[in-house]
């Protein structure tokens, strides 16, 4: 199924009542009329660090489709059928845009005027740590001593951040989420990341992330419901200098990750135009 179609029809689609969505979640702190309260403090774990463990969603302040108003911050991306600017570009909050390498500013002219035909995700690919940072499906965080571990519906696939400092890797072999190591700097887990394949995407523009990529993460818990993400890419071969933005998640109560299969009744990829040429 496409990406642009395939998220909107699955969550249109997915059953309500299956997979204790409806379940409470154990030990969450609630308000007197048993609802979450998602401003209480941050959880800590033993050893007095923020837990980050949770299942997240995207926070979107869109349109309310039914009557039009404008919701708050605390709406999720998926509930509303809908996703966040970046998903199409992952630049869209800097300004003047992202400071492409010349030949990658043509790649993205040339990939949103065609329709971007190329996608990975058209042909149910990874999509890469950083682009599912920013992808409209949820993500559940498992933090343990030395380990922090993120499943994300999209391919039921997971991600693995160690938090024992270790050292990253010399010459690691390409992969497509790259290779982890995280500190806590006060109640901040900085990651680090490097190690990628070349050609990812991160967004439906084609703009690129490539095996030169360094990627830092700052992971901050503000409240019981609420997480930022800082992102800082620093990729010399796409981009003529490091930048960053911020993403702000919020926390998923009560409810549990849906499998979404990419390639489960997948038909669309036939009728993509470069199938055609």
């Amino acid at each position: 199924m496409h990406i642009g179609v395939g998220i909107t029809i699955y969550l249109i689609c997915s059953p309500l009542s299956a997979q204790w969505l409806n379940y409470p979640t154990p030990g969450i702190p609630r308000l007197q009329d048993g609802k979450p309260n998602l401003t209480a403090p941050v959880p800590r774990t033993a050893d007095g660090k923020p837990d980050l463990s949770g299942i997240w969603g995207l926070a979107c302040p869109v349109a309310n489709a039914v009557n039009g108003t404008v919701t708050g911050p605390n709406v999720f991306c998926a509930t509303e059928v809908s996703v966040p600017p970046e998903f199409f570009n992952f630049g869209q909050s800097i300004k003047g845009g992202l400071p492409y390498q010349p030949w990658a500013a043509d790649v993205v002219r040339k990939t949103r005027a065609a329709g971007r035909p190329d996608d990975p995700l058209s042909r149910c690919f990874p999509p890469g740590m950083v682009r599912l940072e920013v992808f409209p499906l949820f993500r559940k965080m498992i933090q343990v001593p030395g380990l922090l571990v993120i499943l994300n519906e999209h391919n039921a696939s997971y991600r693995q951040i160690f938090t024992d400092e270790r050292p990253l890797p010399v010459d690691p072999n390409p992969s497509w989420n790259g290779y982890s190591s995280a500190k806590w700097e006060g109640d901040t887990l900085v990651v680090r990341t490097i190690g990628f394949r070349d050609g990812l995407w991160l967004d439906t523009g084609g703009s690129p992330l490539t095996d030169a990529a360094k990627v830092t993460e700052k992971f901050r818990r503000l409240n019981y419901g609420t997480l930022e993400i800082e992102l800082t890419i620093d990729d010399s071969k796409a981009y003529t200098k490091p930048w960053s933005i911020k993403v702000t998640q919020i926390i998923a109560p009560d409810t549990e990750l849906l499998d979404y299969i990419c390639l489960e009744n997948e038909r669309d990829v036939q009728h993509l135009p470069s199938q055609n040429k």
